[in-house]
């Protein structure tokens, strides 16, 4: 344990941004899910309502720089193929 008030203070600060970061993270893997789920249903409507509210969630995520933005990109053109690969 740190004995160091600047050390306490980093220890705290740096558990309340893992906090921050895991909550966005699991937004992301939901809305990931939500459109994977609408995909495996074969609703290309719905399919396409929650791709962009994913794509939004997750480019929102990389702005904040919880994810690189080339991994951002490769969430996004993934769940976008699978979109697009429904017709």
């Amino acid at each position: 344990m740190a004995n160091i008030k600047s050390a306490k203070k980093r220890i705290l600060v740096n558990a309340t941004k893992a906090a921050r970061n895991k909550s966005i993270r699991s937004k992301v893997k939901t809305a990931c899910k939500k459109v994977d789920a609408a995909v495996a249903a074969g609703d290309k409507a719905a399919a396409q309502a929650v791709l962009n509210a994913a794509i939004s969630e997750i480019e929102s995520a990389s702005s904040k720089g919880v994810y690189h933005k080339n991994t951002a990109s490769r969430k996004v053109s993934r769940l976008a193929k699978a979109v697009s690969a429904m017709a």
